[in-house]
C-alpha cells in the first residue's frame, strides 16, 4: 500500500512526504498545511502566485505526493475542507480569494463531480426496486423538509403524470405531517428525501409510514444516513456543502432519473394524462394575450366612458 492509499487525510501525507520535496515543493507544502482552507479554492496558478513560485512548479506539486493530476489533489483537499471548516469561515474564505469566475467554475465544476460520484457508487438493484415499488403503489407520499422540499415538490409534480394518489407531505408543522399521513398502510410507498443536515420531521415520518407497513424508500447521501433505519429501499445520491449552500444538484438529477424511468414504464398513461391537460386549458382556460394594450375594442370604449364620467363629477 503506498503513502496516498494510507493516508486518507492529505494533510498527514504531505508532512510524511515533506522531507523527499523540493525546495519549490516545500513552499507549497508549507503554505498549504498552515492555510489548507484557502488553498482548495486555489488553482495551480493562483496557488504558485500566492506561495511565490512558478505554476509549473504549483502543477507538478500534486504528482509529488502521488496524486494523478491537480484535480485530484484539489478534490483531496476540498475532502478535508468539508470535515474540518464551518459556514461562516467558508464565506470568509470566499470572500477573500475567489473572483465571480472563480465562483462559478468552482461551484458547477464540484456539482459536476457530485454527479459523477453518484453514478459511479449507483446501485441499479435498488434503483429498480424503487421503480417497481412506486409504480405498484395504490398511494404515493413524498416527504422532504427545508432544503429537500423543493425536491419533493418537483418529484410530486411530475409524478402525478403517471399516478393518481400522490401527496406532497407538508412538513412545516409535525401534527399536520401525520394528519396529512393519516390513510397511509398497506399497498402504499412513502419517500423519505433528506441530506445532511438529516431532519428529524423527515425521519419520524418515514418511522409512521414503516410502522402502518407500507413500503418506504429514503433518498440520502449514504449508509451512514439515519434515513436508512425505517426503509426497505435506499437510493444514495452524493450532496456535499460547494460553499454555504447545500449542494443538490446530484440528488435532483436522481430524482429526475426515477421519474423518466417511471414515466417510460407508463408511457401510454402519460401521453393520456398530457392530452388530457392540454383538453383542460383549452376548454377552461384563457389563452390569449392578456395586455391592457389588446383589449377589446368594446371593453376599452367602456373604460373611456368611465373616465369622462370621472372628469366631468371632479368639474362639478
Amino acid at each position: 500500500m503506498n503513502d496516498l492509499e494510507q493516508h486518507t487525510d492529505i494533510l498527514s501525507l504531505i508532512r510524511v512526504r515533506m522531507s523527499g520535496l523540493s525546495k519549490g515543493h516545500k513552499r507549497i507544502a508549507e503554505y498549504i498545511l498552515a492555510n489548507y482552507e484557502k488553498c482548495a479554492f486555489l488553482t495551480a496558478a493562483k496557488l504558485g502566485e500566492v506561495v511565490g513560485v512558478s505554476e509549473s512548479t504549483a502543477v507538478r506539486f500534486p504528482a509529488a505526493l502521488g496524486f494523478s493530476g491537480y484535480p485530484e489533489f484539489q478534490k483531496a483537499l476540498e475532502d478535508i475542507l468539508q470535515e474540518k471548516i464551518h459556514s461562516f469561515d467558508r464565506i470568509d474564505v470566499l470572500n477573500s480569494h475567489m473572483t465571480t469566475n472563480m465562483v462559478v467554475n468552482n461551484v458547477m465544476s464540484m456539482d459536476a463531480r457530485k454527479i459523477e460520484h453518484t453514478l459511479k457508487s449507483f446501485d441499479t438493484a435498488s434503483f429498480d426496486m424503487a421503480v417497481e415499488d412506486i409504480m405498484a403503489a395504490e398511494s404515493v407520499y413524498i416527504i422532504g423538509a427545508r432544503s429537500c422540499e423543493p425536491l419533493a415538490e418537483f418529484f410530486g409534480y411530475y409524478l402525478r403524470l403517471v399516478k393518481k394518489n400522490v401527496q406532497v407531505v407538508k412538513t412545516g408543522n409535525t401534527n399536520e405531517l401525520f394528519e396529512q399521513m393519516m390513510y397511509i398502510g398497506e399497498g402504499d410507498v412513502a419517500i423519505g428525501i433528506s441530506f445532511p443536515r438529516y431532519s428529524m420531521r423527515t425521519l419520524k415520518a418515514m418511522e409512521f409510514a414503516n410502522n402502518r407497513k407500507a413500503r418506504v424508500i429514503a433518498i440520502t447521501d449514504s449508509v451512514h444516513s439515519p434515513m436508512n433505519m425505517y426503509s426497505s429501499c435506499n437510493l444514495f445520491a452524493r450532496s456535499d456543502m460547494a460553499s454555504i449552500v447545500d449542494s443538490l444538484v446530484a440528488p435532483m438529477s436522481l430524482i429526475n432519473a426515477l421519474i423518466v424511468s417511471i414515466c417510460l414504464k407508463n408511457s401510454d398513461q402519460v401521453v393520456e394524462n398530457i392530452e388530457k391537460i392540454n383538453t383542460f386549458v383549452d376548454n377552461f382556460e384563457y389563452s390569449g394575450n392578456d395586455e391592457i394594450n389588446m383589449l377589446d375594442e368594446n371593453v376599452v370604449n367602456e373604460l373611456r366612458k368611465c373616465m369622462d364620467n370621472a372628469a366631468i363629477d371632479e368639474e362639478k
